[in-house]
């Protein structure tokens, strides 16, 4: 917990001496949106202040969602920032949601020494992604000793005598338990963050409360924008935002900023790490599109069995006519660092061939990225 206090203090400074290097006026304090050229501030001291201005961009993000009745107290019922501050190791911990951010912090405390139980909705985990992935995530976890409940609804969440207690039940059986814990992580995933006076100036959202954007970030009002989780657009995902931030200050500045929401790499940092990129087998079924697959497991690379992280695969799929690539998932130890090579091939549109021919240093991790390539050809090195 120092070491990530510490981390967290070195990061904002450094982003703050980045506003200050490039002459960018600082205002800390709660904003709120007054009308289309005014916003107004209310620092720590309860000093309010209105700036006037030519152009809004609202980048206010996400905050945890909750399941219906429960009240996240950030001491025994928990949300992910609450998981990010224990005072210590909690015995047991109940993590309801399978996805990112609930086997993310289900990694982090299982590896701290805690007792993990995960309970998903759903009858497989990280809903969305490739099922090979999931299917292969999910034996790795339970060999690392965390306990699933899948296919499982929690009826209630409540606390009695500083414990938490779940109850749920099985979708298909029927069979209802009930767990005691230390802590109970709600992890269901994240609401954007759109404050009363964006609906009081009438920008249009959908039905997620999310703001309607335009190809240029403007929301329904043209002078202001919006980008990353607080916009109907992509993924919620903080390198998408930084993209589409970097795009609608070109935008402003009459230049032409654009995001290809195609190739935005999305990563889980479990350990192993997961990582994808594209499309998976699932939506190219629903698209009839027809394509090909080529795997590769990292039991088979020399740099992965030398460092003992042999669980895994790479595997790309690409266009059964064309051999274009359309999406890669992988698990690895560095899968969040590898995937940078598939979002840049798929940027330039890149056949599996063209990577296939792309030579890759040995002894390496990425050497997979090249043996999967082949593998779509069915031609394989080393498998």
């Amino acid at each position: 917990m120092e070491n990530k206090n510490k981390s967290v203090t070195i990061l904002t400074k450094g982003i703050e001496f980045l506003f200050k290097k490039n002459k960018i006026t600082h205002i800390k304090g709660l904003g709120s949106i007054l009308n289309k050229n005014t916003v107004k501030v209310v620092d720590e001291s309860g000093k309010k202040t209105n700036f006037s201005t030519k152009n809004i961009v609202i980048a206010t993000g996400s905050v945890p969602a909750s399941l219906p009745n429960i009240k996240i107290d950030e001491n025994l019922l928990v949300s992910s920032t609450g998981a990010l501050t224990f005072k210590k190791v909690p015995q047991d911990l109940i993590v309801i949601g399978g996805g990112y951010i609930g086997l993310e912090l289900s990694s982090v405390w299982k590896r701290l020494g805690s007792k993990v139980t995960v309970i998903e909705f759903l009858d497989h985990i990280i809903p969305g992604m490739d099922k090979d992935i999931s299917n292969e995530l999910l034996k790795i976890l339970k060999k690392q000793g965390i306990d699933f409940k899948l296919d499982t609804k929690v009826t209630d969440v409540k606390t009695i005598k500083n414990k938490a207690v779940v109850d749920f039940t099985n979708n298909k059986t029927k069979k209802k338990e009930r767990i005691e814990s230390d802590k109970v992580l709600i992890a269901v995933g994240r609401k954007s963050n759109v404050g009363e006076d964006i609906i009081k100036l009438g920008i249009k959202t959908d039905k997620q409360k999310k703001i309607i954007v335009d190809d240029k970030f403007k929301t329904s009002i043209k002078n202001i924008y919006a980008v990353g989780d607080v916009i109907s657009k992509g993924p919620m995902l903080a390198h998408k935002a930084e993209d589409e931030g970097i795009a609608v200050a070109e935008i402003i500045a009459g230049q032409a900023g654009h995001v290809n929401y195609n190739v935005i790499p999305a990563v889980i940092y479990t350990s192993p790490e997961v990582a994808t990129v594209g499309k998976t087998e699932n939506q190219l079924k629903e698209e009839k599109i027809k394509y090909k697959v080529g795997k590769f497991p990292f039991l088979a690379n020399s740099r992965a069995k030398v460092n003992s992280e042999t669980e895994g695969f790479v595997k790309i799929i690409a266009d059964e006519k064309t051999d274009k690539v359309l999406g890669v998932s992988m698990i690895s130890s560095v899968a969040g660092t590898m995937i940078a090579e598939l979002a840049l091939a798929m940027e330039f549109g890149a056949s599996a061939e063209d990577i296939a021919r792309t030579c890759h240093a040995h002894p390496t991790h990425s050497e997979a990225v090249k043996e999967a390539a082949m593998a779509v050809d069915k031609r394989p090195i080393h498998f």
